[in-house]
């Protein structure tokens, strides 16, 4: 990139967050140097809105970010809504049918709620990590009655992979299903389940169209898998030491991990 980039786009979990859950004082002061300097700075996340407003009020961010694995963009002080790419209704009762007749455990996401079945062990990480409280329902009536943007098949024990390897094979390419997860869980994963048109890489392309800026004035910075898209359509693509192969092989640059503040170094030698 030859310019200074306008947008510059980062990833929370393993990018921003650390281990412990937070983010690094220098990390966050990077953040606001780029803010400062003009540019504007977007979250990128598989997280839904509510999990990832802590964030955005400690980083000082507002206007436009990037939601649930790219299904959604808006701007959570106002609700105003840029994009959303939801989960079809008739394919989300074939879900709810599967998950009951399988014993599959899963969650549902509106825009603004949280729903589950039962209380479970991702739910106690949910409110205690993410802070945000699960709503219990009967699924039957939810799919019918709430525009649902993601669902997460949370997994940990080998009986949970099993079963989300199931899911995954009965749906096929009509879903986009993609492995998460945050560095202060390593042995929990969230697996994103979303309309197969969304894509974090979608998601910047109506984010800058929305904007009125080239994708080739956009960089982005990542550490997972669900970051591959976002990476394959940012002007300068940056990825974390601790990213995936496929994900460092198609970066411009690759940074220190999350636990050596890799985001304040991208932000200093590659983007201001």
């Amino acid at each position: 990139m030859n310019v200074k980039p306008r947008i510059l786009v980062v990833d929370i979990d393993g990018t921003l967050l650390n281990r412990q859950g937070v983010i690094a004082p220098v990390d966050r002061e990077a953040v606001a140097r780029a803010s400062r300097s003009g540019i504007r700075v977007s979250l990128s996340t598989g997280r839904v809105v509510e999990a990832s407003r802590r964030v955005l009020e400690y980083l000082g961010l507002d206007g436009y970010h990037v939601f649930f694995d790219g299904a959604l963009v808006a701007d959570p002080q106002t609700g105003e809504e840029v994009y959303a790419e939801p989960i079809d209704r008739n394919l989300l009762g074939d879900i709810v049918d599967f998950v009951g007749e399988n014993g599959v455990t899963i969650e549902l996401y509106s825009s603004t709620r949280y729903f589950i079945e039962q209380e479970n062990w991702a739910a106690a990480i949910r409110r205690n990590f993410f802070g945000i409280e699960p709503t219990l329902v009967d699924f039957d009536s939810v799919w019918r009655e709430e525009r649902i943007i993601k669902a997460t098949l949370p997994v940990r024990s080998t009986e949970e992979k099993a079963k989300a390897e199931l899911f995954r094979l009965h749906f096929g390419s009509r879903l986009n299903l993609s492995w998460t997860g945050t560095p202060a869980y390593p042995d929990e994963h969230f697996i994103n389940v979303i309309n197969p048109a969304a894509s974090k890489g979608k998601a910047l392309e109506e984010l800058a169209s929305f904007l009125g800026i080239p994708l080739s004035e956009t960089a982005a910075i990542g550490d997972g898998l669900n970051d591959i898209s976002l990476l394959s359509r940012a002007g300068l693509a940056i990825a974390m030491a601790s990213a995936p192969d496929e994900l460092k092989t198609l970066a411009d640059y690759v940074v220190p991990d999350v636990e050596n503040n890799g985001v304040a170094a991208a932000i200093e030698k590659f983007v201001l």
